[in-house]
């Protein structure tokens, strides 16, 4: 017990030494944002309200630690008295309190710390990807060319669901007659899980109009037009689709492997059952297994969803007018890369409400697993 008191003094002593760090640290940022922002010449006396209470927060996290030592003495004069349970308890507490500065410590130094790093060297890292008249003058710019974003992953994010389901249930198709299906699938996954999603949408995006085979579908109804060229025209596959088709065949070969461990995961008692009961294999599969599957592996999809959708800032690699682009049209334009950041903030605002929702399931899941099912 003496051991674990001595523990509690030194972490509770090291908790205050790390306030007080943290109290000169707010203090030290204040004055840097201060000088920063009377160089921008936007420095007013309402600025002084926030710096001032960026201090008086830092200093509130003094309060844990000193409790933490108080506790400590507390436990101490408990031990001395013979009294241990109450000692354990006051310990333990103290340590509480102590990890208490340290996390919120941390969370403010990094907090200061990214603020000070947009600040520093008079605002001009700020002014590189935060350049706020830039942001408010190209931003409706850069937001109409990101619903080309919204439309590759949508459309991309309902093929390959089906494309991920097909397959995987081809994967998985039983008996000697379904093996060279089997390795089709098998090898369809292997190449494009190996392909990075640039590579394929490079191949797909240039390869397939070079190779002329949109106009081998569409040549029955060239006879219509008069102009050949108008005709050529009309052939012509927009880029956009390369790109949902090149991000399908990626994407559709990690959904697949998504879909089967989830199949997979299933027993073969209720496969057996279903089969038993006169159902064929597909039947099984529709109307047994795979809804079982699926609320298993909704975290995960979601998870390749999320992916999905920030892989589409890739499509500009063969020349589709997308937000990436169009920012960085922006930014050669004005040397600046604060149109950059307003593509950053457009992927996030559709990112995280996802990520959360992701969190969501899988508590409901674990939640399901404790309670027995």
């Amino acid at each position: 017990m003496n051991g674990t008191r001595q523990r509690a003094d030194g972490l509770s002593l090291a908790a205050l030494l790390f306030g007080a760090l943290c109290v000169l640290a707010a203090f030290g940022a204040t004055v840097l944002v201060r000088r920063a922002l009377v160089h921008l010449g936007v420095y007013a006396g309402a600025w002084e309200i926030p710096l001032i209470g960026t201090i008086v927060v830092s200093a509130i996290l003094l309060w844990p630690s000193l409790r933490a030592m108080s506790l400590s003495r507390k436990a101490q004069r408990f031990q001395a008295a013979g009294d241990v349970v109450h000692a354990r308890i006051d310990t333990a507490a103290a340590k509480d309190s102590a990890v208490l500065t340290f996390g919120w410590g941390t969370f403010l130094l990094i907090a200061m710390g990214t603020v000070c790093f947009i600040l520093m060297n008079d605002a001009s890292v700020g002014s590189t990807f935060f350049f706020l008249p830039l942001m408010l003058q190209k931003w409706p710019l850069v937001l109409k060319a990101f619903w080309n974003n919204v439309f590759i992953f949508v459309i991309a994010e309902i093929l390959v669901l089906v494309w991920g389901l097909i397959v995987a249930i081809l994967r998985l198709l039983p008996g000697a007659a379904g093996l060279p299906i089997r390795a089709l699938a098998i090898i369809y996954c292997d190449v494009f899980r190996g392909l990075p999603a640039i590579v394929t949408l490079y191949l797909v995006g240039f390869g397939l109009p070079l190779s002329g085979l949109p106009a081998l579908i569409i040549t029955p109804i060239a006879g219509l037009f008069v102009d050949p060229a108008a005709a050529a025209e009309y052939a012509k596959i927009p880029l956009t689709w390369y790109c949902i088709l090149a991000l399908t065949l990626t994407y559709g070969a990690y959904v697949a492997e998504v879909y089967r461990s989830g199949i997979e995961s299933i027993h073969w008692s209720q496969v057996a059952a279903a089969r038993s009961l006169g159902l064929s294999y597909l039947q099984t599969m529709r109307y047994v297994v795979v809804p079982q599957a699926v609320r298993r592996i909704g975290a995960p999809l979601l998870n390749d969803f999320i992916g999905l959708q920030k892989d589409t800032a890739l499509v500009q690699v063969i020349g589709v007018v997308d937000a990436f682009n169009q920012s960085r049209i922006i930014a050669s334009n004005a040397f600046n890369l604060s149109a950059v950041t307003i593509v950053a903030i457009l992927f996030v605002l559709i990112t995280i409400p996802q990520a959360r929702f992701v969190d969501k399931l899988i508590e409901r899941d674990n939640a399901r697993i404790r309670a027995g099912g």
